[in-house]
C-alpha cells in the first residue's frame, strides 16, 4: 500500500511529464511576418489576418497593467508564440500520435470521455490535436469543435459573436492574444436543448518557453443548458511560459451555463487569462474554479447581467506558494433589475505565497432588487504569506441588497493537538484542516475534479508544514 507522500510523487511525475515532440513550426516573437505566418498556415479568410494585424499594432501601443502583480520582466520576443505539433486533429484516440496520447492518457483525459462526458477535445502547445462529440448530440444541433474549424464551417455565427463582449481594445494582453490566437473550443447548444453530460477541454502546454493563446467561444441558446469543464496544466521548465487565453460566453433567456476550470500550470508560467459572459433574461452563469500553479495569474471573470432575473454564482478557490503571485476575484455588472450575484471565495497561502481577491461590482440605476452577497475567507499556513482583499463597488441606486464579507485566519495549533491525540501526524492533521477549509469548493466540481482538487491541495502542503 502506497504512502500519501509516495501517492503524491506519483501524481507530481504525471502533472510533470515532458515530452520531447516533434513540432512543424515554430515561431518566436511577434512580428508582422510571424502573423501573417500563422494565419496563412491555418488557410484564415483575409478578415481573420486583418483582425490579428490591428491587435498586433494595439498590443506595441498598450501599455502593462498599472496596478497588481508585475510582469514587466515579461519580453515577448522570447517567448515561442506558436508551436504547431506533429499531428492532425483526430477523431479517434488511436490516431494521435503515441508520444502526445501517452500524456493525456497519464492524465485521465480520454478515460473521463470514457465515463463522464459527452465529449471531449484535447489541444497540445497551440493546437487541437483530438476532438470527439456524440454523434447523437450531432444529431440534436449541438456544435462542438476546434474554434480555428468554426471560423470557416460558422461563419455566420463567428461574425456575431466573436471579439463582442471581450473587445481587442479591452488590455494589452488581450491585444496580443487576438494577434495570436490559436485553437480553443466552440460551442453551440440551440434552443430548449439540455445536455445530460459534461462537454470538456483540455489545454497542455509542453514547450519549454512557448505562450498559449486558445479561444474559447460558448454560446447557450434560449431554454439551454451545458456543463462545459476547462482543465489546463504545464510540466515545469526554468524558461518562462505564457498563457493568455480568452473565454467568451453567451448565456440565453432561461438558459443556464455551468463554467467549471482547474488551474494547474506550472510555476514558471504567467497566467493572464480573460473570461467574460453575457447573461440574458432569467439566465444563469455557474463560475466554478481552482487555480494551482503559475508564477502569476490574474484572471477576474465578467459577468454581465443584462437580462431581468439573471445570476451569476461565483466558487473559487486559489492556493499559493512560493514565488506565487495569484491575483484573482470578479467583476459583475447588475444592468437589469431583480438580478442576482452570490461569491463563495477561499484561498490559502504559504511558504510566502500571496493570494490577492479583488471584486468590482457595478449596479446601474436600473437595477433595483439586486442581491449581492460576496464571502472571501483566506488562510494563511505560516507568517510569510500574505493574503488581500480588495473590493470595488459602484452602486447607483440604493433598492438593493449588498453584503461583503471577509476574514483572515491561521490554522489553530489547538485543533493540530487535537487532531494529533487521535493519532495523526502533524502533517496530517494540517492536511486534513486546509482540505475542511476547501470542502465546499471541492464538491462543487463533478467527482473525479473534487478528488484531483484535493490530490493538488495535498501536493502543495506536502514537505511544507512542521
Amino acid at each position: 500500500m502506497k504512502t500519501r507522500v509516495e501517492e503524491n510523487t506519483t501524481l507530481q511525475n504525471i502533472y510533470d511529464i515532458k515530452t520531447k515532440h516533434e513540432f512543424v513550426d515554430k515561431e518566436y516573437g511577434l512580428t508582422k511576418e510571424t502573423i501573417e505566418k500563422i494565419s496563412a498556415s491555418k488557410n484564415e479568410p483575409s478578415w481573420v489576418l486583418e483582425f490579428r494585424l490591428k491587435a498586433l499594432e494595439l498590443f506595441h501601443e498598450l501599455k502593462d497593467p498599472d496596478w497588481g502583480p508585475d510582469i514587466s520582466y515579461l519580453d515577448i520576443n522570447k517567448i515561442a508564440t506558436y508551436v504547431k505539433p506533429n499531428s492532425k486533429e483526430n477523431k479517434s484516440w488511436d490516431d494521435v500520435p503515441d508520444e502526445i496520447k501517452n500524456v493525456f492518457d497519464k492524465l485521465g483525459i480520454p478515460e473521463s470521455e470514457k465515463e463522464q462526458m459527452a465529449g471531449v477535445g484535447a489541444q497540445f502547445d497551440s493546437e487541437i490535436i483530438y476532438h470527439n462529440l456524440e454523434d447523437k448530440l450531432k444529431e440534436r444541433g449541438v456544435i462542438y469543435c476546434n474554434f480555428d474549424k468554426a471560423i470557416t464551417l460558422y461563419p455566420e455565427l463567428i461574425a456575431k459573436y466573436f471579439a463582442k463582449i471581450v473587445p481587442v481594445t479591452d488590455h494589452k494582453y488581450i491585444a496580443l492574444h487576438y494577434a495570436l490566437f490559436s485553437g480553443g473550443s466552440f460551442i453551440y447548444i440551440p434552443k430548449g436543448i439540455k445536455l445530460e453530460l459534461p462537454l470538456q477541454s483540455y489545454f497542455r502546454l509542453n514547450e519549454p518557453g512557448a505562450g498559449q493563446f486558445e479561444h474559447t467561444l460558448i454560446i447557450v441558446d434560449d431554454d439551454a443548458s451545458l456543463e462545459f469543464i476547462e482543465g489546463c496544466s504545464a510540466p515545469g521548465y526554468n524558461d518562462l511560459n505564457l498563457h493568455a487565453g480568452c473565454v467568451e460566453l453567451y448565456v440565453g433567456k432561461n438558459a443556464h451555463l455551468r463554467f467549471s476550470t482547474i488551474e494547474n500550470w506550472s510555476k514558471n508560467l504567467l497566467n493572464l487569462n480573460t473570461k467574460k459572459c453575457i447573461v440574458a433574461e432569467n439566465g444563469k452563469i455557474e463560475w466554478i474554479m481552482g487555480s494551482f500553479g503559475s508564477k502569476v495569474s490574474m484572471l477576474y471573470p465578467l459577468s454581465v447581467l443584462n437580462g431581468e432575473y439573471a445570476k451569476a454564482s461565483y466558487t473559487l478557490l486559489s492556493f499559493a506558494g512560493n514565488g506565487q503571485n495569484l491575483d484573482t476575484g470578479l467583476k459583475v455588472i447588475h444592468n437589469a433589475p431583480n438580478t442576482t450575484l452570490y461569491c463563495d471565495s477561499k484561498s490559502i497561502s504559504k511558504d510566502g505565497g500571496i493570494c490577492t481577491f479583488r471584486s468590482n461590482v457595478y449596479v446601474a440605476k436600473k437595477a433595483v432588487n439586486a442581491n449581492i452577497a460576496i464571502s472571501c475567507e483566506s488562510l494563511m499556513l505560516d507568517s510569510i504569506s500574505r493574503s488581500d482583499t480588495i473590493p470595488v463597488s459602484n452602486i447607483n441606486n440604493n433598492q438593493i441588497l449588498f453584503s461583503h464579507e471577509a476574514s483572515v485566519g491561521k490554522i489553530s495549533p489547538d485543533m493540530i493537538y487535537y487532531l494529533m491525540s487521535r493519532g495523526l501526524s502533524e502533517k496530517e492533521a494540517a492536511a486534513l484542516i486546509v482540505e475542511g477549509f476547501a470542502e465546499p469548493i471541492a464538491k462543487s466540481f463533478p467527482v473525479e475534479y473534487a478528488v484531483e482538487m484535493n490530490r493538488l491541495i495535498n501536493l502543495e502542503l506536502e514537505g511544507t508544514i512542521g
